[in-house]
C-alpha cells in the first residue's frame, strides 16, 4: 500500500501525473477512500497554466492526464463531472499544438505563452491522441479535439513510405515530411500503431481508414520485418533503417505482441493471432533468461539473414549469451515498463492459457526481490545482476501500467472485460460500445506523392533523465 500512498505525498517529481496514473488502478481495485482522496485533490489543480517553465510534452500530457481523467470519470460511473472539467482544462491548452492550418501537431508545446516549440516528432507523438480527444469530446459535446486527434493520424497514414503502410519514425509537423528513413514498432512509432486498431474498436467508427492502415501495417511486416531467431525459434519484428534490417528488440517494442492480439481478434484473422501469440513468447523469454527473471531495456537477436544492429558486433559475452537464450542484451537497465506484461495479459485474456498466469507471478516474485527501495519501487541498472544499482526514479506508469495489467491478469476476466473496455497506451480504460461482429477494411493505396525523406534529428525517445543510456544511441538509430 505505500507505494499508491506516497503518489499522494510525493510532490517532487511528477506528482500530478502520478496521481492521475494512480486513479484508475485505485478504483480498479475497489481502493476508493484513495480515489476519493485523489479526486478532490485533482479539483484543486489548475491545469491551465504550468508552475515551471519547462515546456510541456503533448504526448505525455494526453495520454496521462487527459486520459487518466477521463478514465477515471468512466469508471466511477460518471458520477464526478469535475474530472471531465479538469480534462477539458488540460486539452485546451494542448490544442494549441496545432499551430495554423497544420495537421500534425508539434509535440513540445510552452502552457504559458501557449506556443508550440518548432521542431520534429515523431509518429507515436502524433498518432496517439485520437482514443483520449475523441473521449474528450464525446463528454462535452466538443467536436474540436476529436477532429484534430483525426486530422492528425489521417495525415500519418498519407504520408509516402518505402514499405507500403509502415511510415519513418519521425516526421516534420511543418511540411508533413517523413525524417530519415528508420522504420520499427518500437519507441517512437509504437503507439501510431496501437492507436490505429484501437481507435475504430472504441468508436465503431464507419472510417475504414484506420482499420485498413493497421492491417496493412501488419501485413507489410509480416512480409518485410517478421524474422525468427536462429537459437530457439523466437519470432520477433526487426527494424528497418531504409536499406538494411537491423535485428533489435526493445521492452518499448513489445506491446505488439497484445496488439497483434487484439487486432487479430476483432479481424478475425488467426493468423495474426498466432503471430500475436508466439511474439508474446519471444518478449517473455527476455524476462526468463535473465538472473533476475526481469527483461531489459533493449535486445538483439540473429536470424537466418544476418545479425545486423546497426553498432558493433556482439561481443564473446554477447554471443555466448544468445547462444544459451536465443537473444542477447545491449541495454541492461529496467526502468519499470510494462510492455512485456501488456502483451502477457492480453495473451492470457484470448487463450486462457494458464502459462501467461504463471509467468505474471514469476515476474511479481522478481518485482519483490529485486525492485523495492526504501518507500516504493525502483528501475535497476543491470537485470543481469543480483547486486545491480538501483535508479532513484519510480515512473508513474509502474501504477497505471504495471501494476493495474498485473492485477487484471489475476482478476475475474469479467471485470473490465476486453468486450466493452479499450486501454489507451498508459492503461487507461475507456468505455467502449458493444464491438462489431467485423471490422471491414478498404484497399490501401500508396499516396501518389513520391517518397521524399527530409534530413534532420529526431526527438528522444522515451526521454528519462534517469536512463542510462538514451535509447536512439542503444539502438543507434541515426
Amino acid at each position: 500500500m505505500s507505494p499508491v500512498t506516497e503518489s499522494f505525498t510525493d510532490g517532487r517529481n511528477g506528482w500530478g501525473a502520478s496521481i492521475v496514473d494512480a486513479m484508475g488502478t485505485m478504483y480498479i481495485m475497489g481502493l476508493t477512500d484513495f480515489f476519493n482522496e485523489a479526486v478532490n485533490f485533482s479539483a484543486t489543480i489548475d491545469f491551465s497554466k504550468s508552475q515551471t517553465p519547462d515546456n510541456v510534452s503533448v504526448f505525455e500530457t494526453t495520454i496521462r492526464y487527459v486520459g487518466g481523467l477521463l478514465s477515471a470519470f468512466e469508471l466511477s460511473g460518471e458520477r464526478f463531472p469535475i474530472l471531465v472539467e479538469k480534462a477539458k482544462e488540460v486539452g485546451n491548452k494542448l490544442t494549441y499544438a496545432w499551430l495554423g492550418n497544420n495537421a500534425i501537431p508539434y509535440n513540445m508545446i510552452n502552457f504559458t505563452t501557449n506556443e508550440p516549440v518548432i521542431d520534429v516528432t515523431n509518429i507515436a507523438q502524433v498518432g496517439t491522441l485520437s482514443l483520449e480527444f475523441g473521449t474528450l469530446s464525446k463528454h462535452t459535446g466538443d467536436d474540436t479535439y476529436r477532429n484534430l486527434a483525426e486530422k492528425a493520424v489521417k495525415a500519418v497514414i498519407a504520408v509516402p513510405t518505402k514499405l507500403l503502410g509502415l511510415p519513418a519514425q519521425d516526421i516534420d509537423p511543418t511540411t508533413g515530411l517523413p525524417v530519415g528513413e528508420y522504420v520499427t514498432w518500437g519507441g517512437g512509432s509504437d503507439s501510431y500503431f496501437e492507436y490505429l486498431i484501437k481507435y475504430p474498436r472504441l468508436t465503431d467508427t464507419n472510417d475504414t481508414s484506420f482499420v485498413t492502415a493497421w492491417e496493412t501495417a501488419v501485413d507489410t511486416s509480416i512480409k518485410n520485418l517478421l524474422r525468427t531467431s536462429t537459437v530457439g525459434n523466437y519470432l520477433y519484428l526487426a527494424d528497418f533503417d531504409g536499406t538494411q534490417i537491423r535485428h533489435v528488440g526493445s521492452h518499448l517494442a513489445c506491446f505488439y505482441g497484445g496488439n497483434w492480439l487484439l487486432g487479430g481478434k476483432l479481424l478475425n484473422n488467426q493468423t495474426i493471432v498466432n503471430y500475436g501469440l508466439q511474439l508474446t513468447d519471444a518478449c517473455w523469454n527476455t524476462y526468463q533468461g535473465t538472473l533476475t527473471g526481469i527483461g531489459p531495456e533493449t535486445f538483439a537477436y540473429e536470424s537466418s539473414d544476418g545479425d545486423f544492429t546497426g553498432g558493433s558486433a556482439p561481443t564473446a559475452a554477447q554471443a555466448k549469451f544468445y547462444k544459451k537464450h536465443g537473444f542477447y542484451i545491449t541495454g541492461a537497465d529496467y526502468i519499470l515498463r510494462p510492455e512485456v506484461l501488456e502483451s502477457n495479459f492480453y495473451a492470457w485474456r484470448v487463450s486462457g492459457d494458464t502459462k501467461y498466469l504463471e509467468r505474471a507471478a514469476a515476474a511479481i516474485r522478481s518485482f519483490n526481490k529485486y525492485l523495492p527501495a526504501t518507500v516504493a519501487f525502483a528501475g535497476i541498472d543491470d537485470v543481469n545482476s543480483a547486486t545491480s544499482a538501483k535508479i532513484d526514479d519510480m515512473e508513474s506508469f509502474w501504477f497505471a501500467e504495471v501494476l493495474k495489467y498485473l492485477y487484471l491478469t489475476f482478476d475475474d476476466p469479467e471485470h473490465i472485460s476486453l468486450d466493452e473496455w479499450v486501454f489507451n497506451t498508459e492503461c487507461h480504460p475507456f468505455k467502449a460500445p458493444p464491438a462489431k461482429s467485423s471490422y471491414p477494411t478498404g484497399v490501401f493505396t500508396q499516396p501518389a506523392k513520391p517518397f521524399k525523406v527530409q534530413s534532420g534529428e529526431g526527438p528522444a525517445i522515451s526521454s528519462s533523465p534517469f536512463l542510462p543510456a538514451p535509447m536512439r544511441g542503444l539502438l543507434h538509430i541515426p
